[in-house]
């Protein structure tokens, strides 16, 4: 027995019996209604109505007792309905998001300051970590939202939605020899001197490390943090040429750092957000993610809520160009 049968069948008695009626009331075919109402009254194994050649006469007694139910059974799908709408209007309770420095500290404060300024009784709760101190996050269930870059592997519970691009930025003091060279700089030039980045994963290839064995190089790692203001403080110190992700390339820092566009260097990334296969996404979780990353439209997202796997994620936003982000005030602008 299935819900759509039980509204052919109420739909059949509200419109006079008329089963035409009732199929342009219902924006469906008559042979389709009539399908499903046989097909109801043969796993009950009675009649609902009587016939009169092809019309129906009218309800039988059994018939009156089963639709007696249905507008029992359709009234409780309403309120089921309803509730969950009203809990995903809802605009009250708490949302968790686990993600990097980089992101917390270059890219979630004017997102955040506009979630805020939209649901200003939603609780927000700001984690920070690694590629792995985040999936332990998941694990645990105590975020609703992990953005990161790369290292998809470790987040299989998740749904990942593709957000925007970024390349790297090379920092180096303003009297640094590297400042003063007036063509691009290359891997030979950074293989010269000891280097300041980011943490590598612990699992997976680092899209750095690769880029200099790709060239046959090996780089000198003199000093690896997971803060990137940690980075350009041992930049200024002189230990090191830094290597930070374009948007934490500050426009307060061009006072005393050179900063050198590293695009075609390295690998551009791809930073992502995600969220729980079985999570019950609320209004607020929504515009969340979509402030988060803009070039989601409505349609996207309504096939979002629907998509039960990372294959058809990666099949939605396959021929999606993605925004690409700077720093220093630089517009985030379509990828290429």
């Amino acid at each position: 027995m299935k819900l759509q049968q039980l509204k052919y069948l109420l739909a059949i008695v509200d419109n006079g019996l008329n089963i035409t009626a009732a199929a342009e009331r219902l924006y469906t075919s008559q042979p389709g209604v009539s399908k499903q109402l046989k097909l109801l009254e043969e796993e009950l194994g009675m009649q609902i109505f009587t016939r009169k050649g092809k019309s129906l006469g009218a309800v039988t007694a059994a018939g009156e007792r089963i639709i007696e139910r249905a507008r029992v059974i359709m009234q409780e799908v309403d309120n089921i309905r309803s509730l969950a709408s009203d809990f995903y209007e809802e605009e009250e309770g708490s949302l968790s998001i686990g993600t990097t420095h980089t992101q917390a500290r270059y890219v979630l404060p004017e997102i955040i300051a506009e979630f805020r300024r939209r649901f200003p009784r939603i609780g927000l709760n700001l984690h920070q970590g690694t590629s792995e101190q985040l999936a332990d996050m998941v694990a645990g269930r105590k975020i609703d939202f992990a953005i990161a870059t790369g290292s998809q592997n470790l987040f299989n519970d998740l749904l990942l939605v593709p957000s925007y691009h970024w390349d790297r930025s090379i920092i180096v003091p303003k009297d640094h020899p590297l400042a003063k060279i007036d063509r691009k700089i290359t891997l030979h030039d950074l293989v010269e001197y000891p280097l300041v980045t980011y943490v590598f994963s612990f699992s997976g290839e680092s899209s750095l490390k690769r880029a200099f064995a790709d060239a046959g190089l090996e780089p000198n790692i003199g000093f690896t943090a997971r803060d990137a203001d940690v980075i350009k403080t041992y930049v200024r110190m002189g230990l090191g040429v830094g290597i930070v992700a374009s948007m934490a390339a500050d426009c307060t820092d061009r006072k005393d750092l050179q900063v050198i566009d590293a695009e075609g260097l390295f690998p551009r990334s791809t930073t992502w957000i995600g969220y729980r296969k079985d999570a019950v996404m609320r209004r607020y979780m929504i515009e969340f993610l979509q402030l988060f990353a803009p070039h989601v439209t409505n349609g996207q997202m309504k096939d979002l809520r629907h998509a039960g796997n990372q294959e058809s994620i990666d099949d939605l936003f396959g021929r999606t160009k993605l925004p690409l982000r700077g720093g220093c005030g630089e517009d985030v602008t379509a990828a290429a």
